[in-house]
């Protein structure tokens, strides 16, 4: 996930992400859509959608595009049901992979899936197969050159934080269930984040360089870039001086 992570943060200092705004707020409104339908429209009752609304506001999404997502879910509107899926595979070297996602057509998304770890020299595999490699943690970044670093770990920790990372961002990792509290701990000590996510991360890695690197980052952007995907997790680790040449 270290690499993952990196290579995220190389791509928005470099203005990649722009041109995915569109891609970023279909996955925003599906995520609206599914935690709406499951849990209800109130955000105080159902968790999922608070966070679905954090991370929608978080990337400018308009408050109307917001609200009808949220009413189409609860019922108030016309519009789609989502499944969620979940696929295990392996990618270069190796690399374990969790692929999760929100479709209106499982055979549509599993097969565009499959074909991505297929290019890639990966494949995939049978439920289970790398899930017990990666634990859902709760993770806050917080930019570097704004955040007091002493203070804020100070503050995560009194409010239960799991861990603390130095780097940029400054990141503070939780307990799942801890996840809110820690949040708004923080913001009410002046910590705004600019990253706030439940995330499946991995206790090991596979660092990789050259040619398994390069193919890894492709197969990465491949499956990020699938309407049907909401999110993928993987083991590797790539060096910052390798990322950056391949940026």
């Amino acid at each position: 996930m270290a690499g993952h992570s990196k290579w995220a943060n190389i791509k928005r200092r470099k203005g990649a992400q722009d041109a995915k705004r569109g891609r970023i707020f279909t996955r925003l409104i599906r995520e609206l859509v599914t935690a709406a339908s499951a849990g209800g429209p109130d955000p105080d009752g159902n968790a999922r959608l608070r966070l679905a609304l954090d991370r929608a506001r978080a990337a400018n999404m308009p408050k109307d595009t917001i609200s009808r997502a949220v009413a189409r879910g609860a019922g108030g509107g016309a519009g789609e049901r989502y499944e969620k899926v979940l696929y295990e595979g392996y990618g270069p070297a190796g690399v374990a992979l969790l692929v999760e996602g929100l479709t209106d057509n499982r055979n549509r998304t599993v097969s565009e899936v499959r074909h991505i770890f297929t290019q890639a020299g990966g494949k995939l595999g049978d439920p289970g197969c790398v899930a017990y490699l990666f634990e859902l943690k709760g993770l806050l970044g917080f930019d570097a050159a704004k955040a007091d670093a002493d203070a804020l770990f100070e503050a995560a920790l009194e409010a239960g934080a799991l861990d603390l990372r130095e780097g940029d961002p400054l990141t503070v990792v939780t307990a799942p269930a801890d996840f809110e509290a820690v949040r708004d701990a923080l913001a009410a000590a002046g910590f705004a984040p600019s990253r706030a996510e439940l995330s499946m991360e991995a206790a090991s890695s596979v660092e990789l360089r050259g040619g398994d690197a390069e193919k890894m980052l492709r197969m990465l952007d491949a499956l990020e870039e699938l309407d049907d995907v909401q999110a993928v997790y993987a083991n590797f680790d790539i060096p910052d001086e390798v990322l950056e040449q391949l940026a």
